[in-house]
């Protein structure tokens, strides 16, 4: 029966406090990056100031000491629009490359039996909308972008999940979430080989040897975490100048960042006794008092500070630093960005024809229909159990919501259609179009269909929501 627990299960699907923060960090982005969304395609049709929000994105950025700027592409500064895509899309990807990392490590990609559910699910959830996106643009000069309709959004599809609150099953939670994650994984492989032009051989040595610097310091437990962002900068500067897209870097440098903290959990407890011990017992009344420390007492608490940074890994520090920038900054930044569509000259009809239409489809059928069957295959033939709690009806309502393609759709769609003029342009608008329509219909559906079919109580009422 679904509903039976044996105490590996209870073991695996435990929710520890990250992962709680992880998940709500990702469902109030998803808040946010709606409202990014809504304000861009406002702010786009008001005749009025829609040339303000359009010229915006044109200005050049500099970061420059004397010749050299740091946000130039051959040569050539980056317009404001071109930095929010290739400098701080590289931050998303670096943070989603050390959540990989985190995951492959001790995470829901740990345990190869564990992980086997989703990450085939999210091969079908890849596969068929690509398939269906060409078979209905074979022939037409959009047929490039097969890929847009390959991505979940993390961020969209678990803030449809926070709107129904514990009645979710946490087991279907991390069931999404891993499976965006491969997507995630999906995402990077089709930019690095079908993003990359003019390749400049030379620069990319040099980010090897730099790469190498930093793989060097990992296994030399260097703990700074300047030493990996500045050297990771340079990585990134190379990569984007020698034709392989920057965001690639991002994640590269990732992978390079020690999960290892220098002390083990014991020996930072052992110490943190140690330095509180040396506070006496006749200090007490007067450390009841707001009173200025002594320099002895300064030194006590300033070696548990020290300790403290040596517990956490530079990865889990840094992959906790960068959430909130992340989530509530980067994203929904190039949502606002790009996802500014003009519709006051489209035909109505336009949304169901072309480029749109087979984005739509690919989002809403080509993502149902390759999650959900890949699941069922992959359960049927006993590779992996059902999620916990969960049923088929409930796992297909969450595979509905995997349609939800936005952030990295928009990215493939602009990497797709950017660069070819006023013909790329009309296409690119399109897409988006299909990308907005498509993730909006997926998430309504599987949010519907998740209502109806979810239980009235809490789902795990062991766990604290």
């Amino acid at each position: 029966m679904l509903h039976n627990q044996n105490p590996v299960e209870n073991t695996n699907h435990s929710v520890f406090f990250a992962a709680r923060q992880a998940l709500r960090r990702h469902a109030t982005g998803g808040n946010i990056l709606i409202a990014a969304t809504l304000l861009a395609i406002v702010v786009a049709n008001i005749p009025a100031i829609n040339h303000y929000y359009y010229n915006f994105w044109d200005q050049e950025v500099r970061l420059q000491i004397g010749s050299f700027n740091l946000f130039s592409h051959n040569g050539h500064p980056m317009s404001m629009l071109q930095f929010i895509n290739d400098a701080l899309m590289a931050i998303f990807f670096f943070s989603i490359g050390l959540e990989i990392k985190r995951e492959v490590l001790v995470g829901e990609l740990a345990s190869f039996k564990q992980a086997l559910l989703p990450i085939v699910a999210a091969i079908g959830g890849m596969v068929i909308p690509v398939v269906i996106f060409f078979t209905l643009s074979v022939g037409t000069d959009y047929s490039n972008g097969a890929a847009i309709p390959m991505a979940t959004d993390i961020a969209f599809s678990l803030g449809v999940l926070a709107m129904l609150g514990s009645r979710v099953p946490i087991s279907l939670k991390i069931f999404l979430t891993t499976l965006a994650v491969v997507d995630d994984i999906g995402g990077i492989i089709v930019i690095a080989a079908f993003y990359s032009t003019h390749i400049d051989a030379m620069l990319l040595v040099y980010a090897a040897c730099l790469l190498g610097i930093l793989l060097m310091g990992s296994w030399m437990k260097i703990q700074s975490k300047i030493f990996y962002l500045t050297i990771g900068t340079a990585v990134w500067f190379l990569f984007l100048n020698s034709g392989i897209h920057p965001t690639i870097a991002g994640v590269l440098v990732a992978f390079c960042i020690p999960a290892t903290p220098v002390f083990a959990p014991k020996k930072y407890i052992k110490k943190m006794r140690n330095s509180i011990a040396k506070f006496r017992t006749e200090d007490d009344e007067l450390l009841n008092r707001k009173s200025i420390l002594t320099k002895e007492q300064m030194n006590y608490l300033k070696e548990i500070e020290s300790a403290s940074d040596k517990v956490i890994s530079p990865l889990q520090e840094l992959e906790d630093s960068l959430h909130p920038i992340v989530n509530f900054f980067i994203i929904p930044l190039f949502a606002f960005a790009n996802a500014g569509i003009f519709l006051l000259d489209m035909e109505p009809a336009s949304v169901f024809e072309g480029i749109s239409l087979a984005v739509i489809c690919g989002l809403v059928i080509g993502k149902f229909i390759g999650i959900f069957t890949f699941s069922w295959i992959t359960i049927k033939l006993k590779l992996a159990p059902m999620p916990v709690r969960s049923t088929w009806t409930q796992l297909a309502s969450v595979s509905m919501l995997g349609g939800i393609g936005f952030t990295v759709s928009l990215f493939i769609a602009n990497l797709s259609f950017g660069s070819m003029g006023e013909v790329g342009n009309a296409l690119l608008d399109h897409a988006k179009l299909g990308i907005v329509v498509g993730s909006l219909i997926a998430g309504a559906l599987g949010f519907l269909a998740l209502h109806k079919t979810l239980p009235k109580q809490s789902a795990d009422p062991e766990v604290d929501e």
